[in-house]
């Protein structure tokens, strides 16, 4: 067990990442100060990153993971393993900026029910764009779309300071996610099935079922170069977010909600499917089947997860952050490509 030095540890997973850390570490070691010690998990990298942090950061601590089971399952294991009263989850491709921290950590203090909270996430190569992964914070509509301030499917928006407020969220980033270590491990932790995307989803929903709230913080802001790991719009990504967010719904959402819900989506994967083939994309075809059919396959673990999550509750709390319409409504039909046009309002924390 490592027991950070100061109340929040900055935990990086890294898979082969030295051409990161080289880039990003020393930026997020000058912030450090008193405020947060670093700690890289590294997850089973087959190059010579541990070395090279040995050598050149040996003021990092590192925790070595045997075998690497994805994102999810390589945070999860090393969070087991480190004692501290706040984490923060910084993926390897990520650039902190003069004062990023400080405002994270003020809001755990001024608003005590928060669970979790992200900052802003620019865009790393086009620096006045809000990043796919998160932006300004995470929503999800009434059939379990996600969508983002700052972010609408795969259009992003200028970040012109409309989005500098503190609101609760649905879900926050899990590229750059500060949480409490006890309301963490109480709601379970990553579940490492999901192996990568929409496992921060996944525990924020639960927080939020358990009483915490998630929030977004404007006053911080931070840089990620994406697709790093997994490529954006590569097959394994289509393969993982369809997959998963069918997951998600059949371990959070309400019962009464999934006997149409679930239908529904499976029929909408469909009509992506018809469009993808419409438009010459047969290897996405397969992946939407091969991602339906690895959800018939989990379906009765993961009910089995909610059965047991939900015998632990005292009480459940419905969560904030849900739009009530249909995204994919108001961006394919009527053409409403940004956050603030939409008939949604997020409330401040």
């Amino acid at each position: 067990m490592l027991t950070a030095t100061r109340d929040t540890a900055v935990v990086i997973l890294s898979y082969n990442g030295r051409q990161w850390h080289e880039k990003f570490l020393p930026g997020i070691l000058a912030e450090a100060g008193s405020d947060y010690e670093v700690i890289v998990v590294d997850n089973a990298s087959t190059d010579d990153t541990p070395q090279y942090l040995a050598t050149h950061f040996p003021q990092v601590q590192t925790l070595t993971i045997a075998v690497n089971r994805g994102f999810a399952a390589g945070y999860a294991e090393g969070l087991r393993q480190i004692s501290a009263d706040y984490y923060v989850l910084l993926s390897a491709d990520f650039e902190v900026t003069p004062g990023w921290f400080p405002p994270l950590r003020a809001a755990f203090e001024r608003y005590p029910q928060l669970g979790a909270v992200q900052p802003k996430i620019r865009y790393w190569r086009e620096r006045t764009q809000f990043e796919y992964a998160g932006a300004a914070g995470g929503f999800m509509d009434a059939l379990g779309y996600l969508f983002c301030r700052g972010r609408m499917f795969d259009t992003l928006e200028t970040d012109a300071g409309q989005y500098d407020d503190d609101v609760e969220v649905f879900w926050a980033s899990g590229g750059c996610l500060m949480v409490r270590t006890d309301a963490y491990h109480a709601a379970g932790g990553l579940d490492d099935a999901l192996y990568a995307h929409m496992e921060e989803v996944d525990l924020c929903w639960r927080l939020q079922r358990m009483g915490y709230r998630i929030g977004a913080i404007g006053s911080s802001t931070v840089f990620h170069v994406g697709g790093s790991v997994i490529s954006y719009g590569s097959p394994q990504k289509l393969y993982y977010n369809f997959r998963n967010n069918l997951l998600l719904l059949l371990k959070n959402e309400r019962r009464s909600k999934l006997l149409w819900l679930l239908p529904t989506r499976l029929v909408l994967d469909g009509v992506a499917g018809v469009k993808y083939l419409l438009g010459g994309h047969f290897k996405e075809v397969g992946v939407i089947l091969r991602a339906h059919m690895g959800f018939y396959g989990m379906a009765r673990a993961t009910w089995k997860k909610r059965m047991l999550f939900e015998a632990g509750l005292s009480r459940e709390v419905l969560p904030a952050g849900r739009y009530t319409g249909a995204v994919i409504w108001q961006y394919f039909i009527k053409r409403i490509q940004t956050f603030s046009a939409l008939p949604f309002r997020s409330r401040p924390l």
